[in-house]
């Protein structure tokens, strides 16, 4: 039967962890996208570091050794909507993360405007409310390609408009018994003294 596999993570932890700068500019993006914690963040950021690994590997390399492979990495990178047509090699190099965190599941569907905020859009992927190709896509970090962006939808009908204040029935304020308080005795008067008849 053999081993199971050992599975691996799919991100790296920064060398510096609690770096300020770095810190407050990945918190940032973390608000910014809607991610769940920063391993979101650092998954994306290793997706990256793989393509521009194989650009310095390429560029090291002469012009004719390199022709397909860097054809086949800026194909893919313009497929997956990271870079535009036409890019070079060089261009890879100058990718940032906001260009991965751009083209996932949660950012797509509210750059469609299927959810109303970035929070929103996280709650309606994992529940099922999207589809891509109708298909049900419930992973929000799912790397939408070109192709798919016009087939994005809503999976079952979901009404997000929202009611205003004027509009929604006011709630009834139930009717409460009212509770007097205690009468107090009325004062009694000392007795007034007996007057002895002379």
């Amino acid at each position: 039967m053999g081993d199971p596999r050992k599975l691996r993570n799919k991100y790296e932890r920064p060398k510096k962890l609690w770096d300020v700068d770095r810190l407050t500019h990945d918190k940032a993006l973390k608000l910014e996208y809607g991610l769940r914690n920063m391993r979101e963040l650092w998954r994306a950021t290793a997706n990256l570091k793989k393509y521009r690994r194989e650009a310095r590997r390429l560029l090291s390399l002469t012009e004719d050794a390199r022709r397909d492979d860097a054809k086949k990495i800026l194909k893919k990178l313009a497929r997956m909507g990271v870079l535009k047509d036409g890019s070079v090699i060089d261009d890879v190099l100058s990718l940032e993360v906001r260009a991965v965190l751009e083209r996932r599941l949660q950012t797509m569907v509210l750059r469609k405007g299927l959810a109303r905020t970035i929070s929103q859009s996280r709650q309606l992927i994992t529940h099922g409310f999207i589809a891509i190709n109708g298909k049900k896509v419930t992973r929000p970090g799912y790397l939408v390609v070109v192709d798919e962006e016009g087939t994005m939808s809503h999976a079952r009908p979901i009404d997000l408009s929202v009611k205003s204040v004027e509009e929604a029935p006011a709630p009834k304020a139930e009717a409460t018994p009212k509770v007097e308080a205690p009468k107090a005795a009325p004062a009694e008067k000392p007795p007034e003294p007996k007057q002895e008849a002379s």
